[in-house]
């Protein structure tokens, strides 16, 4: 087992927050997670590290194993607007293909060979339009922003001591 699960804590003693957003930059609103990533880069908040990639990689699970909440971040073709959010469990079996990774199997990967078990949660961004294009539509901009404030809501709240 890697030492990855007895890392200590930040000495001031918040937790450690990585924030994953995938998706495709090239294909409109499908880049929602890049560009929650590039908010959070812009804004440098205190014990947050933000990480974002085409799509989740079974590599991405050493990250996950070494935060205490992980919060994954890609766009909704459907569903709720602005976003959705829900609580992320590790999968019962680890199963993917070499193009399709869920969340709940990098948790799986994290806990069953790196030791790390965060507490984790989903939130799907409502996107519109998927062409290819690199630019976000004016409706996945206004979602976008209240996404990163509900994720910044939830992450000083963390940071306070209480749940996200």
């Amino acid at each position: 087992m890697s030492s990855v699960a007895t890392k200590m804590a930040p000495a001031n003693g918040q937790a450690r927050i990585l924030v994953l957003g995938y998706g495709n930059p090239g294909r409109q609103d499908d880049g929602l997670g890049p560009a929650m990533v590039a908010e959070i880069e812009r804004l440098a908040w205190r014990n947050v590290t933000a990480h974002d990639n085409y799509q989740l990689n079974i590599e991405d699970a050493i990250d996950v194993a070494e935060h205490d909440i992980v919060w994954f971040v890609d766009a909704a073709r459907a569903g709720p607007a602005p976003y959705s959010m829900s609580d992320l469990s590790p999968a019962s079996g680890i199963e993917f293909t070499s193009h399709l990774v869920r969340p709940e199997v990098i948790l799986a990967i994290a806990r069953q060979y790196y030791g790390g078990s965060p507490r984790a949660f989903l939130v799907g961004i409502r996107g519109y339009e998927f062409e290819f294009l690199e630019e976000l539509t004016m409706e996945a901009k206004h979602n976008l922003r209240a996404a990163l404030a509900m994720l910044g809501e939830r992450i000083r709240s963390c940071q306070t001591g209480e749940a996200p």
